[in-house]
C-alpha cells in the first residue's frame, strides 16, 4: 500500500509540474485560462473529500437514501451560484470573493468576512481531512511503525510539494485526475460487492430497490431530520454557502475564460453532482447486503462500513488497493483546494498582497507554509475529539461559521442598506451563539434538535441583526 500511495503522488507531481507555471497569477487565477470542462469534472473530486467516500455510504444505515433529498437541493443551490453570483464575482473581476463585502461595505465586513471563511474553512476542510488521515494510517502507515501525528504532517508535505509554485493553475488538472481516480475505485468496488454477492446486475438492482434502505423522500415527519423540505431546503442554501460564498469552490470557476464558461462548469458539476451521490448510497446498500450475505455483524458507526469490510480483506487486496486509491484521492483532491483557497484569502483579503513581483511571491510561499502548519493543528485536534458521523459533524460546523457569511451577502444584495461597520462583527459573532443557545433551548424544552435547517435560522439572524443597525444606504 506504501507504493501505492508514492506511486501516486509521483503521478500527481508530474501533472503538477507538466501543466504548471510559477507565479502569483497562476496560484490565484490560473491565468485565468482553465477549461471549463476539467473545472467541472474537478470540482467533483475536490467537493467529495475522504469523508464522502467513507461517510456517504454508510448513510444509508441511519437515513436510507434520504441524502438524495438534500442532492435534489443542492442542484437548485448550484443554479443561484450560477446566474446569481457568478457574474456579480465576473462583473467586479474579483480574484477572492470577499472583494464583494469590501466594495459593499467597507474594510471592516470584508476583514470579518474573510476570517469566517478562513475558520470555516480551516475547521471544515481539517475534519474532512482528519478521517481521511485514519484511513491512510489504518491501511499504509500503521504497517511501519509511523505515528499518526507523522502520518498528517508527512501527508500534508507532499500536497504543499505539488501546489507550492503554481496553485490552482495545477490543480485544475489534478483534482480531474482525482476525480477520475475517485469514480473508478467506486465502480470497481461495487462490481467486486455484486460479484461476492453471487448476483448478476439485475438481480442486484433488484436487491437494491426492495431493499428497506432504499427509502428516498420523507414528507411524514417534519421533526425528522430526513422530512424533505428541510433536507431540501438545506441542500439550496448549503450549496449556496460552501459553493458560493466559499473562495475553495469559486476560485476554480474564476479561472475560466469568461462568465459564460464559469456557468457551463457549474451546471454541468452540479448534474453530476446527484448520480454520483447516489452510487455512494447504492453501494452503502449493497455493503448492507454483504454483510448479511458474510454473517458479519454490521458496525455500529456508518463511517466504519466500508471502512470495515476493506480492513478484514474478505473483498480481496485488490480492492483495498481501490479503497486506499480512492481515500487518497478524495484526500487530496480536498485538502490541496482548500489549502490553496485559504493561502489566496490570506494574502489578498488579509495582507493585501496580490503583486505578482517577486517580493509578493515570497510573501505567499511564507503564508502557504504557515497555513499548511495551522491545517496540521486542526487536523490532530479533530483526531482528538473524534465523531460518529463526520459528516454530520461538518455541516454542522458550516451552519454555525458560514451562517453569517449569508447573511452578509444576502443583505448586500437584497437591501441597500449600510450597517454600521464597527457592530458588523459583533453581530456575525452574536448569530451563531444564539443559534447554539435556541438548540439547546428547544432539544431540552421541546425535544426538537436542529439539523442543517440551522444554516438558514444563523443566516437569518446574521441579517436580522444587520437590518436593525443599518441606516440607509447613500450612492
Amino acid at each position: 500500500m506504501l507504493l501505492t500511495f508514492l506511486l501516486y503522488f509521483a503521478l500527481l507531481f508530474l501533472v503538477s509540474h507538466l501543466v504548471g507555471t510559477r507565479g502569483n497569477d497562476a496560484f490565484f487565477r490560473g491565468n485565468r485560462k482553465s477549461p471549463w470542462q476539467l473545472v467541472a469534472f474537478g470540482m467533483v473530486g475536490a467537493s467529495f473529500s475522504g469523508v464522502t467516500f467513507i461517510g456517504v455510504p454508510g448513510m444509508v444505515m441511519t437515513g436510507d437514501m434520504t441524502y438524495l433529498q438534500m442532492c435534489i437541493g443542492f442542484f437548485f443551490g448550484y443554479l443561484v451560484v450560477a446566474f446569481v453570483l457568478l457574474p456579480l464575482y465576473y462583473r467586479m473581476g474579483l480574484t477572492s470573493i470577499y472583494g464583494y463585502l469590501d466594495k459593499r461595505f467597507g474594510s471592516v465586513s470584508y476583514k470579518t468576512g474573510a476570517w469566517f471563511f478562513i475558520v470555516s474553512k480551516l475547521s471544515s476542510s481539517a475534519a474532512k481531512f482528519y478521517v481521511a488521515c485514519l484511513i491512510l494510517q489504518q491501511f499504509v502507515f500503521d504497517d511501519y511503525g509511523i505515528p499518526y501525528w507523522l502520518t498528517v504532517i508527512v501527508t500534508l508535505a507532499f500536497i504543499w510539494l505539488y501546489t507550492c509554485s503554481s496553485g490552482i493553475k495545477a490543480l485544475v488538472w489534478t483534482d480531474a485526475l482525482q476525480t477520475l481516480c475517485l469514480i473508478v475505485a467506486l465502480i470497481l468496488i461495487m462490481v467486486k460487492a455484486v460479484d461476492m454477492l453471487g448476483m448478476d446486475w439485475s438481480e442486484a438492482y433488484d436487491a437494491v430497490v426492495s431493499s428497506p434502505h432504499s427509502r428516498i423522500f420523507e414528507f411524514s415527519d417534519f421533526v425528522s431530520r430526513q422530512n424533505f423540505w428541510k433536507q431540501f431546503l438545506s441542500g439550496v442554501f448549503v450549496v449556496i454557502v460552501m459553493t458560493g460564498l466559499d473562495q475553495d469552490m469559486m476560485q476554480k470557476n474564476l479561472t475560466c475564460r469568461d462568465l459564460r464558461s464559469a456557468q457551463k462548469d457549474m451546471c454541468s458539476y452540479g448534474i453530476l453532482f446527484i448520480p454520483v451521490n447516489a452510487l455512494f448510497l447504492i453501494l452503502g446498500i449493497l455493503l448492507v447486503a454483504l454483510y448479511g450475505h458474510l454473517g458479519m455483524d454490521i458496525p455500529q458507526k456508518g463511517d466504519d462500513l466500508l471502512t470495515g469490510l476493506a480492513a478484514t480483506g474478505v473483498m480481496g487486496n485488490a480492492v483495498v488497493a481501490l479503497f486506499t486509491i480512492g481515500v487518497i484521492a478524495s484526500a487530496f483532491s480536498s485538502a490541496d483546494s482548500a489549502l490553496t483557497a485559504l493561502t489566496t484569502s490570506f494574502c489578498i483579503d488579509i495582507l493585501g498582497n496580490d503583486s505578482t513581483d517577486e517580493q509578493g511571491e515570497n510573501i505567499r510561499r511564507k503564508v502557504h507554509i504557515v497555513m499548511v502548519a495551522v491545517f496540521v493543528f486542526f487536523t490532530l485536534l479533530f483526531k482528538w475529539i473524534g465523531s460518529n458521523s463526520v459528516i454530520d459533524l461538518i455541516y454542522t460546523l458550516v451552519s454555525y461559521t458560514y451562517g453569517p457569511l449569508l447573511g452578509l451577502y444576502a443583505f448586500g444584495m437584497l437591501t441597500r442598506r449600510m450597517p454600521r461597520p464597527r457592530l458588523v462583527p459583533f453581530i456575525a459573532i452574536a448569530s451563531p451563539l444564539l443559534c447554539y443557545a435556541l438548540d439547546a433551548f428547544t432539544l431540552q424544552h421541546y425535544g426538537y434538535k436542529f439539523g442543517y435547517e440551522l444554516l438558514m435560522l444563523n443566516g437569518m439572524l446574521t441579517f436580522l441583526g444587520l437590518l436593525v443597525v443599518a441606516k440607509k444606504h447613500q450612492e
